[in-house]
């Protein structure tokens, strides 16, 4: 069943077209790998489906109704929350206290945030260690942990991730990655944004290619990652492992 559905969207910064037309759906459970260059338009896209820019043309759907022309904080109402890129914790806040900042549309509701704040001390022990921790103080892997379980306190159905394998070492890589599955298994649907294409490809059920704005390439992940040219031309990969 389709939960996100984006529709021949065009977005635009000033005079300069950033996504021509790009379309793309998210099944419910699944993983779907968001892949190119740097520059390609990933993060525009997810900023998009977040309401944090505006696409000029096109439709975004999810759960089958148009979310395009609500705002950023009733687009995670409905359902969406998104872990940026480079984290963007809170330095000056405790672990707790950013992970609180993630159910703020709930937090007149005690129990609701306790049990969420819960269910990420659970995915993340670490985290519980270092609660009352500033979040600046935190290694690099351990803000990166941080900003996913921030963005899971709103209790997502879709989960969007902007690079969070950026500027981790390869141990931390892996331990983020097998959470991201965690996650999924969980019943949360994932749209994954990452350049190391070769793992996201590992993990995903399907998978888009942008280059220059546009959708160039999709199908199965694991068809993708055994196609020579693909990665020659687009990806810069090696086949994914098994």
């Amino acid at each position: 069943m389709e939960l996100l559905q984006l529709e021949e969207i065009c977005v635009s910064y000033g005079r300069i077209e950033v996504l021509r037309q790009v379309s793309l759906q998210v099944n419910e459970g699944e993983i779907v790998a968001l892949l190119g260059a740097n520059g390609a338009g990933k993060t525009t896209t997810l900023r998009a489906i977040s309401g944090l820019v505006k696409p000029r043309q096109g439709d975004i759907l999810f759960d089958g109704s148009s979310i395009l022309a609500l705002p950023a904080h009733r687009i995670v109402g409905q359902g969406i929350a998104q872990c940026p890129e480079g984290r963007k914790v809170f330095p000056t806040l405790t672990v707790e206290e950013n992970l609180r900042l993630g159910a703020y549309l709930h937090r007149n509701d005690k129990e609701w945030v306790e049990e969420g704040q819960e269910k990420v001390w659970e995915l993340f022990p670490r985290l519980h260690e270092r609660r009352f921790q500033l979040a600046g103080t935190l290694s690099g892997g351990e803000q990166q942990m941080l900003a996913i379980g921030r963005a899971l306190m709103a209790r997502p159905r879709l989960l969007l991730l902007d690079e969070p394998s950026l500027g981790l070492a390869p141990l931390l890589v892996q331990e983020i990655f097998r959470t991201i599955k965690a996650i999924n298994a969980q019943g949360v649907a994932i749209l994954l944004v990452e350049q190391n294409a070769r793992l996201a490809l590992k993990i995903a059920h399907r998978a888009y290619v942008l280059a220059t704005g546009q959708v160039v390439v999709s199908g199965e992940a694991a068809d993708l990652a055994n196609d020579e040219k693909l990665r020659k031309a687009y990806l810069g990969a090696a086949p994914a492992q098994s």
